[in-house]
């Protein structure tokens, strides 16, 4: 039975990160993957794949109502829907080649089949086609991720009635569908077709959408989403989910318990995700998972059993690609005798719908129920000349400063590229800034983060200079 220094069981953002550090720490080292492709759902069938069609359909809604005033004059457009899809493909392989390219760089030995543990330290590998194998470890990594949740009385066909999986791969473009759940998935794919010409409808069970974010982002987000006529429902529960061969009704209550009915060529079930720990036989290592399928680990990443590690989606926390890559490499440091940290209040969560949704550290509400002293200070992007230049004027920027140290507490972005400058504020922050601190940085005009210098500048006192 051949013998490893670390075993990692998933390829996704985490366990392909968890082997990689694992091997540069000097650890001989296998990948276990069920599939035949690396990356898990993040790179297969979410955040890349996701990204690919967020920018195709963006491209082609900047075409159809964005260039003329530009001063660019398109005639004949037309949306090739199979092209887009195609590209899409192509964007996922390049990037699972990528990651196959890393494991032989780091000289990891990838086997693919189903893990299972035969007890603590003894993996067996059961291939889709072939004889079964084991492999033994000394430390072994639970990276498995999760797959998309559903409500007990929607049956998924993957036809009518579909998770993001299939919204990510359908045969044709949709007249309409209906979109069960206001959160980070459902917007995406929501603004995704929205942007084509679908009849989109939202149906949030709460009172907001995105609702673990900061809420006002998340009213400046529905409004722009509402200009590609995206229709919200929010605090509507769905209760009866029927496909036909065509089509797919939806029937829900609204707030006041009037039932409200949808008839739509697709419906799409984006309410959340579940740990996915089936078939790894966890009992067989002396693990149980909870009722929700995630398995308990310390702040060290081990579980029940010291040797044994979980990370990412199947256990406690935010189900980030980029949080799971964090511990990831703090499991494979700890196994190495290593002193790894992770703030997780400093791992920012992101929609790529546009505009973009980022956030990082408290929200308002959070501070208000903690009953703690803030000052909040905002800047348009309306009032932003480089917003104005690239017609990207939607959203707005909030800088939350304790009211006595100053030290910045949260950051919250609606806007262009927030995913990308929600990195500043994760910065500041890990080096526990003051709004002082960021009013005082130079940035770069004309730019977009100049409207995180003017939301810290009216942090510190209502001194926003450009508003």
């Amino acid at each position: 039975m051949e013998s490893y220094d670390v075993i990692v069981i998933g390829s996704g953002p985490g366990g392909y990160v968890a082997a990689i550090r694992s091997a540069q720490l000097g650890m001989k080292t296998a990948l276990i993957e069920k599939y035949n492709s690396l990356g898990g759902t993040c790179l297969n069938v979410g955040c890349i794949p996701s990204k690919a069609l967020l920018d195709s359909s963006e491209h082609y809604h900047q075409a159809a109502h964005q260039f003329e005033e530009h001063g660019i004059g398109v005639s004949g457009l037309k949306l090739d829907f199979q092209r887009m899809i195609q590209r899409k493909a192509e964007v996922v392989q390049q990037t699972v080649a990528g990651i196959d390219f890393l494991m032989k760089k780091n000289n990891i030995t990838v086997h693919h089949g189903m893990g299972s543990f035969v007890d603590a330290n003894t993996i067996q590998v059961a291939p889709a086609k072939g004889k079964h194998s084991s492999i033994h470890g000394k430390h072994i990594i639970i990276a498995t991720g999760s797959k998309p949740g559903s409500l007990p009385f929607i049956q998924i066909d993957k036809k009518r009635v579909i998770t993001s999986t299939e919204a990510l791969s359908l045969n044709e473009l949709p007249k309409s569908m209906v979109v069960i759940g206001g959160g980070v998935i459902g917007l995406e794919m929501g603004s995704v077709y929205a942007r084509l010409g679908t009849e989109v409808h939202v149906v949030e069970y709460q009172d907001a959408i995105i609702p673990t974010m900061d809420r006002g982002m998340g009213k400046e987000l529905m409004r722009s989403m509402k200009k590609l006529g995206v229709k919200f429902h929010l605090q509507h529960g769905v209760k009866e989910v029927k496909a036909s061969a065509k089509s797919v009704t939806i029937k829900a209550d609204d707030k006041k318990g009037k039932e409200v009915t949808w008839k739509a060529d697709y419906c799409l079930v984006s309410v959340g995700r579940t740990p996915y720990t089936e078939g790894l036989n966890l009992e067989a290592a002396g693990l149980t998972a909870d009722q929700r399928g995630r398995i308990e680990v310390n702040d060290r990443m081990q579980t029940a059993v010291p040797h044994i590690f979980a990370i990412g989606d199947v256990v406690r926390g935010a189900m980030l690609a980029h949080k799971a890559e964090e511990e990831g490499v703090a499991a494979a440091e700890i196994i190495a005798g290593e002193h790894p940290h992770i703030d997780y209040n400093l791992i920012p969560n992101v929609v790529y719908t546009w505009p973009e949704v980022a956030g990082v550290g408290q929200t308002e509400e959070q501070l208000k129920a903690e009953g703690v002293p803030y000052r909040a200070g905002s800047f348009p992007f309306k009032a932003s000349g480089r917003a104005r230049a690239s017609m990207d004027t939607d959203g707005s920027i909030k800088v939350l400063a304790h009211a006595e140290t100053d030290e910045i507490l949260g950051v919250h972005m609606c806007g262009p590229r927030a995913a990308d400058m929600i990195a500043e504020a994760v910065v500041a922050m890990e080096f526990r800034a003051t709004a002082e601190d960021i009013s005082r940085m130079s940035h770069a005009h004309p730019t977009f983060t100049e409207a995180i210098k003017e939301a810290a500048l009216a942090a510190t006192g209502d001194r926003a200079l450009h508003v």
